[in-house]
């Protein structure tokens, strides 16, 4: 058994070292935002997640002085004020790794070094394997068998031969090297003079710098002399330089594990810092399987015999280069004879609504499988069967319901072979599903990570095929062979990847049922509705992108004369000290780095106590919204058929909710004016309507059967407005009494509950003292006990069994419910109290899809789903059959699950989507 590994991954000196590397290439947003050092930090961390390490920390120094500062003054006294463009990018630099799910660590009064030694130091005596990831020659000092260096910035490896090699000493020598020849950049005094040779002369003959010391009179001529001088202050050179390892520390390494990454927030993160290679690749993960684009042609060469691969699975592999039309019959007749079969495709690029196929490949056992190449098109690719007549030999196969199927993310391949006229049914069982069924937060469920997890195999990644960045080649480049080793290889592993994961859910009947009856059904019903997309009325909103471009410029010349002068609205560096130096606002959220911040949260503290932060958040809405939407959707825009063609994820949130992309529809604002007016760019083609179902305070709905309290239960079965009625019953006032500001608060109260919101977020959020949020509290737990009841009960099950259930079974996992940090401990607390409300109701509207779906297909062409936001669905149904549509689709919405209250569903129809609602 293997040693397990740790990577320490020295944050600071990335982020320094990213700056001066990209200083003179001025990386920065359209907007100005700087990001050469975000992007170098970001490649380094990338590059370390790579290797897979079993633990992982990105380790930061801690704002203020360390111990070093109070032994010297002059410590690091020479190095100049950090840059203003370079200190913009701790903030944003510390966002990203934590999105990226990696643990952050930042100890006060020492240095990042002393936290990566200790770490280090504490791993490798437990037999843990040990990777730096730092270009700090200090940090030499720390390798022995079982640490070493990385240097990802000039990929270069350090281990105890290669420091000798590189410095003329010994690992445990350099810091008496360092005490000798001094630092320049931290203002370490050494011996004058004295250069790394030198150094390491005196070194190979004393052996450590007390020996050296001990015979600074043997040493003749000037160096002598300067060795002399020096010698009152080596010792406190040494201290220094040298690395502590023993640094109290509330982590251990075994705490160190990589969290699942925050897609939203790493999407959000991406597209605001315009990483669009990171964005195209993230996209492409959360699609599971995507389409693997890309690699070197000069690969070309006459087909060979198939190989046989051993991985570190048990199965040996055989991978078929089908290239005659003898071998690809014999294959169609293994799928016909086959119970199942796996099948995937390979595209021309990402968008499964314009993607070509370039090969496909088949798998019917463990261990063998084939590629048929259709369009690779480099110079001396050999002669390939015709596309066209291999997918309609095996249009039978796939258009037959009762011949089993299986993928790794099927509806990508459902999508592409659309485009060719087939219509994919049969797909029984999903690998990329089954993982998310079993454990939706254990980890990524794309068919890399879940090879590396289940099947112990490291796979041919596609960039291995393909390359990267701006050398990234086509799929159709890949030579044939190299290609079917890569594609066989998926379909293969795809196969043993259902034995595996399927066997672990028919062990739990409930997962496994949440499996057969909601996750697999509603593939083909996304399918379809990605399939058929929505239209959009470009030239409105066109039209709106330049009416907000003139608001923008309005807010920006308004924000110009209440500070007084101009700024960049898009600095968070300039509105900083405008906020808080100069205008003396006070601070009430900082930043991870202990700096006032200027996000959402700190300027809505402040809007209303000055003009200035509220037009900066006037100003973020309206910029956001022109950049991701009216800006970005007509250039979403397929033109084959006019429409926008979202992607919706199955396997991305834990709870079990959809998320959409490229582009996101999921997010476009209801409550604001602008958002309603982008609606109205979403419309019905001519003779149609649409029309918006919504389900009524659903999760409420579901709080109030799973909690069985007889006050909820009463007020939804009595249909009154659960608002008001809460309120009543808090402020001991008659329904008909509460007044706006009551109702408000009560709503907040229902809805910041099922979130875990305390009393204190509850103030801020109301805007009254924390006493008084208290009281609410109190008197709401007082009139719904059964809430409180059940909030005790889902904590308690959650710390009892790790994790938390839907009314329908899907289970949520809580990775940090036993965490010895009580914040996160307590967060994830907050989130089994949600969960099974926020999971329940998007289990409920998949069932309500899976039902209206199949009874849609009755109508024949009057109505078709063609989006799902959250609890609503929208549809384009056929204007003389609105009245038939609205009745079936509230009918089969309502009956989506039986639960102790009623479920309402609110209907609107328009020409477009904000009249719908």
């Amino acid at each position: 058994m293997s040693a397990k590994t740790l990577t320490l991954i020295d944050g600071s000196g990335y982020l320094y070292r990213g700056y001066h590397a990209t200083y003179d290439k001025h990386f920065a947003t359209r907007a100005g935002e700087p990001t050469g050092a975000l992007l170098t930090v970001h490649n380094m961390v990338r590059l370390a997640l790579k290797a897979k390490p079993d633990y992982i920390a990105f380790v930061v120094d801690a704002p203020g002085p360390t111990f070093r500062d109070e032994l010297y003054p002059e410590y690091k006294a020479t190095r100049s004020a950090m840059p203003e463009d370079l200190a913009a990018q701790i903030e944003p630099m510390l966002r990203m790794v934590a999105a990226l799910g990696i643990p952050i660590l930042r100890v006060a009064g020492v240095e990042a070094d002393d936290v990566i030694g200790t770490l280090a130091r504490q791993a490798a005596e437990h037999g843990i394997e040990v990777t730096v990831s730092t270009g700090d020659k200090d940090m030499a000092q720390l390798v022995d068998a079982h640490v070493k260096l990385v240097n990802t910035m000039t990929n270069t490896t350090l281990d105890e031969q290669g420091v000798v090699e590189k410095f003329g000493v010994r690992a445990d020598q350099i810091a008496d090297y360092l005490a000798l020849t001094g630092d320049t950049v931290d203002n370490v005094p050494g011996v004058e003079k004295c250069g790394p040779k030198t150094a390491a002369k005196w070194l190979a003959e004393y052996e450590t710098l007390a020996g050296v010391i001990e015979n600074a009179d043997k040493i003749g001529g000037k160096i002598g002399e300067n060795l002399r001088k020096a010698l009152p202050h080596l010792p406190l050179s040494r201290t220094l330089t040298i690395i502590k390892t023993d640094v109290a520390l509330d982590e251990t390494p075994n705490d160190l594990l990589l969290r699942d990454a925050d897609i939203n927030k790493l999407r959000e993160f991406y597209t605001h810092y315009e990483f669009k290679a990171a964005l195209k690749e993230l996209d492409a993960t959360a699609a599971g399987n995507a389409a693997e684009e890309p690699a070197p042609a000069a690969l070309a060469e006459a087909p060979s015999p198939a190989p046989v691969h051993e991985g570190k699975s048990s199965t040996p592999s055989r991978y078929d280069l089908v290239l005659a039309q003898p071998d690809f019959d014999a294959w169609r007749k293994r799928l016909e004879a086959a119970d199942l079969f796996c099948i995937d495709t390979e595209t021309s690029g990402l968008d499964p609504m314009q993607a070509e196929i370039v090969g496909v490949s088949f798998a019917v056992e463990p261990g063998h499988a084939a590629y048929v190449p259709l369009a690779h098109d480099y110079p001396g690719a050999p002669a390939q069967l015709d596309r066209a007549a291999v997918l309609d030999a095996l249009r039978p196969l796939l258009e037959d319901p009762k011949k089993t199927k299986l993928g790794q993310h099927a509806k990508y391949d459902m999508n592409v072979l659309s485009n060719y006229g087939i219509a994919v049914q049969g797909v029984r069982y999903d690998s990329m599903l089954e993982s998310y069924v079993w454990n939706s937060s254990g980890n990524r469920h794309d068919m890399d990570t879940l090879a590396k997890k289940y099947l112990g195999v490291d796979t041919i990644r596609y960039e291995d095929v393909t390359g990267r960045g701006a050398k990234q080649i086509p799929f159709s480049q890949v030579d044939v062979r190299v290609a079917a080793d890569y594609a066989a290889e998926d379909a293969d592993i795809t196969l043993r990847l259902h034995e595996a994961l399927w066997a672990k859910l028919e062990t739990v009947p409930t997962l496994q049922k949440v499996f057969d009856d909601i996750e697999m059904p509603l593939v083909p019903v996304l399918a379809r509705m990605e399939q058929t997309g929505v239209l959009i009325d470009v030239a409105k909103l066109k039209k709106q992108s330049n009416e907000l471009g003139k608001r923008l410029l309005e807010l920006q010349q308004r924000a110009f004369e209440v500070a007084g002068r101009h700024f960049s609205l898009d600095s968070p560096k300039q509105l900083q000290a405008l906020l808080y130096d100069e205008l003396k606002l006070p601070v009430s959220v900082k930043t991870p780095t202990g700096q006032p911040s200027t996000n959402e949260e700190a300027l809505e503290a402040l809007a209303n106590q000055h003009e200035l932060p509220r037009l900066i958040l006037d100003y973020r809405t309206l910029a956001k919204l022109r950049s991701t939407y009216t800006d970005k959707l007509p250039e979403a825009v397929n033109p084959r058929d006019g429409r926008v063609h979202t992607s919706y994820h199955q396997a991305v949130a834990a709870t079990g909710r959809l998320s959409s992309n490229d582009p996101n529809l999921q997010n476009i604002p209801i409550r604001t004016e602008e958002g309603r007016r982008i609606r109205q760019a979403f419309v019905a083609p001519e003779g149609f309507k649409v029309l918006a179902a919504d389900y009524s305070q659903i999760e409420l709905r579901i709080m109030a059967h799973l909690s069985g309290d007889p006050g909820l239960l009463a007020a939804f079965h009595g249909n009154q407005d659960v608002h008001r009625a809460t309120a009543a019953e808090v402020f001991g006032v008659p329904p008909e009494q509460v007044d706006a500001n009551q109702r408000r608060a009560a709503k907040a109260i229902n809805f910041g509950l099922m979130y875990g919101m305390s009393a204190w977020g509850l103030a801020r959020q109301l805007g009254i003292e924390r006493g008084e949020a208290n009281e609410y509290v109190k008197r709401y737990f007082e009139r719904y006990p059964g809430v409180r009841e059940f909030m005790e009960r889902t904590r308690e099950q959650a710390h009892r069994d790790g994790y938390v259930e839907t009314l329908f079974g899907r289970r949520l996992y809580l990775i940090e419910i036993h965490s010895r940090n009580a914040g996160l401990r307590a967060g994830a607390e907050r989130a089994a109290i949600n969960a099974p409300m926020q999971g329940t109701a998007a289990d409920i509207i998949k069932r309500a899809m899976i039902s209206v779906d199949a009874w849609l297909q009755s109508l024949a062409g009057d109505a078709r789903m063609i989006m799902q936001v959250h609890d609503e669905l929208v549809f384009e149904v056929r204007e003389n059959a609105v009245k038939k549509v609205s009745d079936g689709v509230r009918e089969r919405m309502m009956h989506a699950a039986e639960l102790e209250v009623p479920l309402v569903v609110d209907i609107g129809v328009g020409d477009n989507w904000d009249e719908a609602h």
